[in-house]
């Protein structure tokens, strides 16, 4: 059997030592960052440490979630596996959009926002389904389709939530419609009777739970404060929208 890509379930004893040091992984966020903020580079001033901001503070939480011993964690534990995935689509991949929608090659990329809603939910359904998870923790390809494949479709949709040229009431629609997916994913996962997971069964005891109780935990995180930051983007959004005057000719979008 192939060992998981961030390696078997560790004890708590053994946490701290669990870094992942894989040189593949390191170079990709090292090329990968210094690529973004390249891209996204103004001149000097002010301007130039705004503009690195948000994509410094994505690569180096991609680099937190994939590098620490939290990757090794989500071995154990589903909730962390849960958590981990929150943090990268709702944290993570919103500030990649951010820095990325003035830019013109993508904003054809903003329009597609059903597409990116629909596309975005399937693939979190998906690979939180028990047969894909499985396949996604027995073989490291499958678990690199499963993360980029997220990730990727959340960077696509917050940029059609956060685009500048987009009406406010589409980004509130999207982040409503992200909003009840996820909680109705969470839902599923917390109601349910039994485990669904095989690949926790059994390693979660050191860490004080059942594997019931990791999966109904897992659940509660992706029903409740997974909507946290799309409901704190809403409210922005909407703050502003109505801190704008409307001009006599222009129509409320």
């Amino acid at each position: 059997m192939i060992e998981p890509y961030c390696g078997s379930a560790p004890l708590p004893a053994e946490l701290v030592g669990r870094w992942n040091l894989d040189p593949v992984l390191i170079a990709a966020l090292l090329v990968g960052s210094i690529a973004h903020l390249s891209v996204v580079a103004t001149p000097g001033g002010t301007d130039a440490r705004r503009a690195w901001l948000a994509p410094a503070a994505a690569w180096t939480m991609l680099a937190v979630l994939f590098v620490s011993p939290l990757c090794a964690l989500t071995s154990a534990l589903f909730s962390v596996r849960v958590a981990h995935h929150v943090v990268m689509v709702a944290v993570a991949a919103p500030l990649l959009a951010l820095s990325l929608r003035r830019i013109a090659a993508v904003a054809a990329v903003a329009r597609a926002g059903s597409a990116a809603f629909v596309l975005h939910s399937a693939l979190l359904w998906l690979w939180h389904a028990p047969a894909p998870y499985a396949a996604a923790l027995a073989e490291p390809a499958v678990f690199w389709v499963m993360e980029l494949s997220l990730l990727g479709s959340a960077v696509v949709l917050w940029l059609a939530i956060l685009s500048l040229a987009g009406p406010v009431g589409r980004s509130l629609a999207l982040l409503l419609g992200a909003v009840v997916q996820m909680g109705m994913l969470g839902a599923v996962i917390t109601f349910a009777r039994a485990p669904l997971y095989d690949a926790h069964l059994g390693v979660t005891t050191p860490w004080g739970l059942s594997a019931l109780q990791d999966q109904q935990l897992a659940g509660l995180v992706m029903w409740v404060p997974a909507a946290l930051p799309y409901l704190a983007v809403a409210l922005i959004l909407l703050g502003r929208r109505l801190d704008r005057p409307i001009a006599a000719d222009e129509p409320v979008r």
